[in-house]
C-alpha cells in the first residue's frame, strides 16, 4: 500500500492506472476508521480494480464551537485498517495541500441542505460539498462509496455530481450497526457506558417507526410526531431533529405514498456526542413495507433480535 500526501502525485498515479484499464474505487473519510468505513472499503475492493481512501479532517465543514480540534485521530490505526482491507492508496494531504490559498470558491447545494443537519449546522454542507468537489477533481473518474448513515450527505453529493456532470458514480452503502443496533460512528468514542446505553434510543425509535408503518400507519405527520415523542422521552437524549421526509428531495408529504422512498432521520446530543441515524423505507405497489435497517459488521443485513 502506498501513502500519498500530494495532489500531483495522486493524479499521476491514478491517471496511469486508468490508462492501464483499471477502475478506481474512492472512499473519502476523515479518518479514525471503524467497521463502517471498512465495509465501504470492502465493497469498493469487490467492485473496483484499485481502491483509494482519503484521510482528511476537513476544517471547512466544522462550525464555530464544533469539535474540529478534538475530532478523534489515529493515523497509525487507520493505516492498519486500510492495509487489512487491501487498499492500494491512502491519500493523506495536509490542510495546506488541500487549501494552499484562502478559499474564495464555495460549493453550495440548495434545497437539500435546508433541513436536518443543515438547519442546525448552516455552514456544514457548504464545507462538505466544497471538499468533496475538490477531492473528485483530484481523484478523477471513479466510483465513490458513501455510507447511508449520512443520508443527507449522500443526497447532497449525488445532486452535486449530477448538477455538475462530474465523471463519478456515487455508490450508496448500508449503515453499519453494532449487534444492539447502534449505528457506527467515529463520535461513538465520546460515549461513556451510560451514554452508550442512552444512545440506543436513536435506533430503537427508528425501528419503532418502521413497525408503526408496517402495522398500517400512513399519516406522515403522525409517524413523525410519534418519533419525536419516543426519542424525546428517552433519558440522557436531547433531540436536535427527528423528521420523516421524502428520500429524493428531503421534502414533506401529507401521507406516506406508495412507490416513493422516505427517510426517517434523527440527530441528538447524547453525553458528549452529537449522533445521527436514519432508516429509509418504501411501500411497494402491494402495500408491503421495504425498509433498510442497515447491516452488521460482516455485511449481513441487520435484523432485530
Amino acid at each position: 500500500m502506498k501513502v500519498i500526501n500530494h495532489v500531483d502525485e495522486l493524479r499521476q498515479t491514478l491517471d496511469a492506472a486508468r490508462r492501464d484499464g483499471k477502475s478506481i474505487g474512492f472512499v473519502p473519510t476523515m479518518g479514525f476508521l471503524h467497521a463502517g468505513h471498512r465495509a465501504l472499503m470492502a465493497q469498493a475492493k469487490r467492485e473496483c480494480d484499485l481502491v483509494v481512501v482519503s484521510i482528511f479532517v476537513n476544517p471547512l465543514q466544522f462550525g464555530v464551537n464544533e469539535d474540529l480540534a478534538g475530532y478523534p485521530r489515529d493515523f497509525e490505526s487507520d493505516i492498519e485498517a486500510c492495509t487489512a482491507e487491501g487498499v492500494e492508496i491512502v491519500f493523506h494531504p495536509s490542510v495546506e495541500e488541500m487549501y494552499p490559498t484562502p478559499m474564495r470558491t464555495v460549493v453550495t447545494v440548495t434545497g437539500l441542505t435546508d433541513r436536518l443537519c443543515g438547519a442546525s449546522r448552516p455552514t456544514h454542507f457548504a464545507g462538505v460539498a466544497t471538499v468533496v468537489a475538490k477531492l473528485f477533481g483530484m481523484v478523477g473518474p471513479c466510483h465513490a462509496f458513501f455510507g447511508k448513515k449520512d443520508y443527507q450527505q449522500v443526497a447532497v453529493v449525488k445532486r452535486l455530481v449530477g448538477d455538475l456532470s462530474l465523471p463519478v458514480n456515487v455508490v450508496e452503502c448500508p449503515t453499519v450497526r453494532e449487534d444492539d443496533g447502534l449505528a457506527m460512528s467515529s463520535r461513538n468514542t465520546y460515549l461513556d457506558a451510560p451514554a452508550r446505553q442512552s444512545a440506543l434510543a436513536l435506533s430503537r425509535s427508528l425501528f419503532a417507526l418502521v413497525d408503526s408503518i408496517g402495522a398500517g400507519e400512513r399519516n406522515r405527520l403522525q409517524v413523525e410526531s410519534d418519533l419525536v415523542k419516543s426519542l424525546g422521552s428517552s433519558p440522557g437524549v436531547t433531540i436536535d431533529y427527528a423528521e420523516v421526509l421524502t428520500g429524493d428531495d428531503l421534502t414533506v408529504t401529507e401521507n406516506i405514498e406508495v412507490g416513493r422512498e422516505y427517510v426517517a432521520a434523527v440527530a441528538a446530543r447524547v453525553g458528549a456526542a452529537r449522533l445521527i441515524d436514519n432508516v429509509s423505507f418504501t411501500l411497494d405497489s402491494s402495500g408491503e413495507l421495504l425498509a433498510d435497517l442497515g447491516a452488521l459488521r460482516d455485511g449481513l443485513p441487520f435484523a432485530r433480535s
